[in-house]
């Protein structure tokens, strides 16, 4: 896979992670692990330059942990935050809002414990965004946040460090409910509205020409002094 896209960052940590119904799905050592990873990431990006950053996530099945950890940061009963994912049927909807409640029972996450949270109920993915976005508010660069799977990571990297939410721009409201909740958590109000719930970082990148839009307006357009208008 290294050679075929040269850019990938191999970082593997374990392969998958545990049924969170059962056990934890991560150790805290391995939660650990994945958020140093988005932190030294992060690090790398911007020591080469990069002046802001975009999440994005790539699995299957990660819409289930993303609306666990929103109910466990949020207090949000899970039905409130569980979405249909990929289109899944009434049945299967139904099992899913039950497996975060299960999960949710048997490990009672403390929201004051954020790495506790991410090991219980996360995933690698969401561990790694979180120290990524740590990482980037801590270098006074911005994050531009994709749908529920960021917008999740961006629930424990503020739990971890509330100054962190002053890094964070939310690219777009996914159809995922979870990703509202988180956001209104947050105190975010998100670029655009598309109605997306793909992820990959589609919906960041399409908000990016808002912010590099928004940050040309602010330096290149002259106001009124600048440009003699109020002189005239």
């Amino acid at each position: 896979m290294a050679s075929n896209a040269p850019r990938l960052v191999e970082a593997r940590i374990r392969p998958g992670t545990r049924d969170l119904t059962v056990t934890a799905a991560l150790t805290r050592d391995e939660a650990r692990a994945a958020v140093e990873t988005g932190i030294r990431v992060a690090d790398e990006l911007i020591a080469a330059g990069a002046g802001i950053l975009l999440t994005g996530d790539m699995g299957i099945g990660n819409t289930t942990p993303s609306a666990a950890l929103v109910a466990a940061f949020t207090g949000a009963d899970p039905a409130e935050v569980t979405g249909r994912g990929t289109g899944v049927d009434d049945e299967t909807y139904q099992r899913k809002v039950d497996v975060v409640r299960r999960a949710l029972r048997r490990h009672r996450p403390d929201p004051a414990d954020p790495l506790g949270v991410l090991a219980a109920v996360g995933g690698l993915e969401h561990a790694a965004l979180a120290g990524l976005i740590l990482a980037a508010a801590a270098r006074r660069v911005p994050v531009l946040l994709d749908g529920v799977i960021a917008v999740s990571a961006a629930l424990a990297a503020a739990a971890f460090a509330p100054d962190a939410v002053g890094a964070m721009v939310a690219g777009h409201r996914s159809t995922e409910p979870g990703a509202t909740v988180a956001l209104r958590h947050l105190g975010l109000d998100p670029l655009i509205d598309l109605g997306l719930r793909l992820g990959e970082g589609t919906g960041a990148l399409l908000a990016l020409p808002v912010v590099t839009g928004a940050a040309r307006v602010l330096h290149e357009v002259a106001t009124f002094d600048a440009a003699g208008v109020a002189e005239k």
